[in-house]
């Protein structure tokens, strides 16, 4: 994991669900874990975040290990069942907050990118915002009344926001959103561990 990078997710998720993790700091630009090892010999994508198995091997892209480690866990109430229209609506969240959100975020990490092209991408991101607005209007979660691995994931990445320099306060039910998903203990106890509360 990278503190505060799309890792965070998982992170949380494992919490909610009750599930020990061992955390493994992974320095990205170097590709190399905290104790010195290759982190290229663990994921060839070079990227976070990466679950090691129990069983051997690995899964790799946040989206899918986060409904992994939910399925661990199917009492926490963290994915619907296999088969509900609800599943399939917890990943279009998923699927929104990566292809929307989460890549279109990318080019504001890059030092190269132009100042034109980043103002474009934020012009981009406050229409996503938007829609993410409408639809937490009268809502607790991107589901209603219950938190799922969408909620994890869309914190993670709504968090990149500020650093950014982009002010959430234009989207009043995303600001309440993203405090109330910050009070859950188990976010509060990721962010600590993390170096990010």
């Amino acid at each position: 994991m990278k503190p505060g990078a799309c890792s965070l997710s998982p992170h949380i998720v494992m919490r909610e669900a009750g599930l020990p993790a061992d955390l493994v700091k992974v320095d990205l630009a170097a590709k190399k874990t905290e104790d010195g090892g290759d982190f290229l010999a663990v994921n060839p994508k070079g990227q976070v975040p990466t679950l090691a198995l129990d069983e051997g091997g690995i899964l790799t892209e946040g989206p899918v290990i986060v409904q992994y480690i939910a399925d661990r866990a199917p009492d926490s109430g963290l994915l619907p069942p296999a088969g509900s229209l609800d599943r399939y609506r917890v990943q279009e969240w998923l699927n929104f907050v990566s292809s929307e959100l989460h890549k279109t975020f990318s080019p504001l990490f890059r030092p190269t990118t132009p100042e034109e092209f980043k103002v474009i991408v934020k012009q981009t991101l406050a229409a996503k915002f938007a829609v993410l607005d409408r639809a937490l209007d009268g809502k607790a979660y991107l589901m209603g009344d219950r938190f799922t691995v969408a909620d994890a994931y869309c914190f993670t990445v709504l968090r990149w926001a500020k650093p950014m320099g982009i002010d959430l306060a234009t989207w009043p039910n995303l600001t309440a959103y993203m405090a109330r998903v910050a009070d859950r203990p188990a976010v509060s106890a990721a962010l600590t561990a993390e170096g990010l509360a």
